[in-house]
This record gives structure tokens, C-alpha cells and sequence, in this order.
């Protein structure tokens, strides 16, 4: 079963220096019908203005991906990480026991756009951890290429989570497919472009919410990019 979501129906929030869509609820947007999609809790998409950013904050309990689209964003937490994370690189915080850190764009004249991705964890109150990994866009062309894991195979970034992150570039003539577990769910969210996933036409910003299906197919791409989330029930 396919439920499409389309982009204008998410949440947003315009602060001024951030700009944020949520596909999930999130802070002041609350909606009883999307308030996570089995262990997936968040995707927020963020536009944060030039010399601006998340100050320092605190999270416990919680696997967060970041995925970079334009710009960069400036990492600092209490860890003893200070990062900048680009475009084609994926982030991986284990806020566990518990982390603060803040996020940054310090850029003059560019704004830094990314996705911020909240998975509850499989344990709780494990040791904080920190990983990041450059994927390459050729290796995302025509492709489901595994980003996210819970052990860190093919050189995914690890996380304490059952839920595996793919991530997509397809244009043209390139499709890919992918088994799925019908006792599983998954979500593909569409970040740009457009794309034809299981015949259901998505434009950048939909999302679909999947479940009791064996296989997803993704054709007909225009200068598509996507993300593919394999989650617990």
C-alpha cells in the first residue's frame, strides 16, 4: 500500500534566518496523522541563512542524519567533533546519554540547505558517537546506493537503529529496484526533481509512506534526487 504525501502539506516554519518544512510533527507543528513513520521520527528540510545557525542545544536518545544538499554546515559539539559537512557527505550523531552541539552556516551570501533525520534508536542510553562519510555522487547515479546502516556495511555510516538509509540520483533512462520485506515498512521521500516510484508520480518534496509491499521500483527520472528509508514496523 502506497500513501502519498505531496510537499505543500507539510508542516513549515519561517523564523527568519531558518526556513524548515516538516514531514513529520515537529516542534510547533503538530498533526495526529503524521507523527512518524514506524521507527522514523523526522525529516526536516532546512534552509539556514548566511551567519546564521542552531545554537548550542542538547539531544538524548536519538540517531540524527544530516544529509547536505548546497552549502555547508558547521558542526561543534561536546564530543570534541568541529566539522564542516559539504554536499555529497552524510553525518551520523548518536545523541545517546547525551550530546549538545550546535550547527552553523558561516558562509557570506550562501544559504546552507539540508535534510535533518531524527530514527529512534534500538538502545537507549548507549555512549555517544559520532561518524561522517563523503558518498560520492557517482556512486548514488542510477542507483540505491546505502548511506545509513546499523552496521556500517558497504561503507554506510553505523547507527544504533533498525532502519537502513538509501540515498538516489536518476535521470533519463536510469531506474533501480529493491526488495522489499513486507513485514517492514519504508519511506521514500523525493528531494528534488522528479521521479516514478511503484507508478506513482512524485515532484520534489512528496513522499510516500509504504507498507505490505515486496519490491519498489523507481524509473523516469528528471534530475531526481531521493532518499529510500528501509524501517522498523
Amino acid at each position: 500500500m502506497l500513501t502519498l504525501r505531496k510537499s505543500q502539506d507539510r508542516g513549515y516554519a519561517d523564523h527568519g534566518w531558518l526556513k524548515s518544512f516538516h514531514s513529520f510533527s515537529f516542534a510547533n507543528y503538530y498533526d495526529p496523522e503524521h507523527v512518524g513513520w514506524g521507527n522514523l521520527l523526522v525529516i526536516n528540510e532546512d534552509r539556514i541563512a548566511a551567519g546564521t545557525g542552531f545554537g548550542t542545544h542538547g539531544h538524548r536518545d536519538m540517531e540524527i542524519i544530516s544529509y547536505v544538499l548546497s552549502g555547508e554546515l558547521a558542526h561543534k559539539d561536546s564530543m570534541g567533533n568541529i566539522k564542516g559537512i559539504p554536499p555529497g557527505d552524510v553525518q551520523r550523531m548518536s545523541a545517546g546519554t547525551g550530546v549538545r552541539h550546535s550547527e552553523f552556516n558561516h558562509a557570506e551570501g550562501q544559504q546552507t540547505h539540508f535534510l535533518q533525520i531524527w530514527i529512534r534508536p534500538n538502545q537507549m542510553d548507549v555512549a555517544p558517537g559520532y561518524e561522517q562519510k563523503t558518498i560520492p555522487a557517482t556512486k548514488k547515479r542510477g542507483a540505491l546506493r546505502l548511506v545509513a546502516s546499523p552496521t556500517g556495511v558497504e561503507d554506510s555510516v553505523s547507527m544504533n537503529a533498525d532502519a537502513a538509509l538509501y540515498a538516489g540520483l536518476f535521470d533519463g533512462a536510469e531506474q533501480a529496484e529493491m526488495t522489499l520485506n513486507p513485514a517492514r515498512k519504508a519511506y521514500v521521500h523525493l528531494i528534488r526533481g522528479e521521479l516514478t516510484v511503484n507508478g506513482q508520480r512524485l515532484i520534489g518534496g512528496d513522499a510516500l509512506r509504504i507498507e505490505h509491499e515486496d519490491r519498489l521500483h523507481l524509473s523516469q527520472g528528471i534530475d531526481a534526487e531521493v532518499l529510500v528509508f528501509d524501517l522498523a514496523a
